[in-house]
């Protein structure tokens, strides 16, 4: 089926809902390590405490892919379905996350928030595939990364805008503070709002050929043995972005768990006060703990601003590839090299930033997340069977996945602890294994991949 070029506006409309889905993370990613520390974890269990989202990906988005591939509403087409499950499900556990009485309550709820985001998200990347022609592929996922920066600063910021106009960050012992459930209850709206606009502003394509879809949706039982069967065939371009993969996301999940202890520590000197140091009976030393516990909390609402730079940034580098990708063919292969390495150097400078000179550091690190959210897929996209882009996007997964859990069963405590104790040696190790990723992007051979061959006429 020959794929009609699409317009700005018709790509903006189908990759509204990414704004949601982008709150939904960078509440998670910025503000999920200070509820645990707020509930009562040190900065060596936060990890492990993480292990649920990466878990969740490994086991949901190859199912979700591999169910999407398979469905076909004349209503609500292929893709849509799946937008609007996790919508739901995703809105509620942000609503209800700050409110968790416990330590083992956040992470159930981390649990389910994370299973419901990744129901709507790799369906996103698919349908950026399934309704652009090849030589729109690098300007789609762009488009998608410029509506995510945005919805990583908004939503980064929103505890401390919060916080600005009046809400308190104060709270008693163990319970989160009122700026942050505002800000994830509002987040859970904009979820909600954005994936409902693109569900009912965007259509689809119909399967090329209805009779073998419907055939191929018939048969029963192949689960299993079709993802096995997939993984075992994978294309070698898909590997070796595989390997990037592993590396940035090795990077970006350290960030994303110890980014608030290390900064709160390392940048603001105001760590996480620990109870048992306090006797709580004595009103001096009750009163020394909320103090700290405030300045902590105020800390950790500037950490939060600061991450959100990194979102300012990739939209301003996606943008910049908009406007260049909408007419020109672009080297993808060099662009994600030379933005891991930007990141890379962004995280090894935190070791010496200052609070007011922190905000540069994420500027770097924005680089590398704008290109992550959109040169492997483009590259992938252009490698493998469109049929099964659904499928292949989800396996695709593992290789963020399987990163993050090494990472959370000990990966990074293991080998920051290499460095000596201080938690900002997590953001070294960031640092370092993200420029390995940009200089594993040497590996990338495919043609294709590596930037738009126009069809031989």
């Amino acid at each position: 089926m020959k794929k009609r070029t699409l317009g700005f506006w018709e790509i903006w409309n189908m990759s509204f809902g990414f704004l949601g889905i982008q709150f939904g993370f960078a509440l998670q990613g910025g503000f999920m390590s200070r509820i645990f520390q707020t509930l009562g974890a040190s900065k060596d269990e936060i990890p492990l405490l993480w292990i649920a989202a990466p878990l969740t990906g490994l086991l949901v988005q190859p199912i979700i892919g591999y169910m999407s591939d398979r469905t076909w509403s004349v209503k609500w087409g292929r893709r849509r379905p799946f937008f609007l499950i996790g919508a739901v499900l995703s809105s509620l556990a942000l609503f209800f996350v700050p409110f968790s009485p416990a330590l083992w309550v956040a992470a159930g709820f981390l649990w389910i928030l994370d299973a419901s985001i990744n129901v709507s998200m790799e369906p996103f990347r698919a349908l950026v595939a399934d309704k652009l022609p090849d030589s729109q592929r690098s300007y789609g996922f762009v488009v998608q990364t410029l509506i995510i920066g945005i919805g990583t600063w908004v939503a980064s910021n929103l505890p401390w805008l919060v916080s600005e106009l009046g809400v308190s960050d104060s709270a008693g012992l163990g319970v989160i503070p009122d700026s942050v459930k505002i800000a994830f209850a509002i987040g859970a709206f904009v979820f909600l709002a954005s994936i409902l606009y693109t569900v009912f502003t965007t259509t689809e394509y119909p399967p090329e050929d209805m009779e073998e879809f419907e055939r191929e949706k018939a048969k029963k039982n192949n689960f299993i043995p079709d993802i096995l069967n997939n993984i075992g065939n994978m294309p070698l371009t898909m590997k070796k972005l595989g390997v990037i993969q592993f590396f940035s996301w090795f990077a970006f999940f350290t960030m994303w768990s110890l980014a608030n202890p290390a900064l709160t520590e390392h940048v603001f000197n105001t760590p996480a006060p620990i109870e048992s140091a306090f006797n709580m009976a004595d009103t001096v030393q009750k009163a020394a703990f909320d103090m700290q516990n405030t300045a902590f909390q105020k800390s950790s609402n500037l950490v939060g601003s600061a991450m959100g730079i990194y979102g300012l940034s990739s939209m301003a580098f996606a943008l910049l590839l908009v406007l260049y990708t909408a007419k020109r063919r672009i080297n993808r292969k060099l662009v994600h090299m030379v933005s891991l390495m930007l990141g890379g150097i962004g995280f090894l400078l935190m070791n010496y930033a200052s609070p007011e000179h922190l905000k540069y550091c994420f500027i770097l690190i924005g680089f590398a997340w704008g290109s992550i959210l959109s040169m492997p897929y483009a590259m992938l996209s252009s490698s493998v069977d469109p049929k099964k882009m659904g499928v292949i996007m989800g396996i695709f997964n593992m290789f963020i996945v399987i990163p993050q859990i090494i990472a959370a069963l000990g990966g990074i405590n293991f080998i920051s602890g290499l460095l000596g104790e201080d938690a900002i040696n997590a953001m070294t190790v960031a640092g370092i294994s993200l420029i390995i990723a940009g200089l594993c992007n040497l590996l990338i051979t495919n043609k294709n991949a590596i930037t738009y061959q126009a069809e031989e006429i």
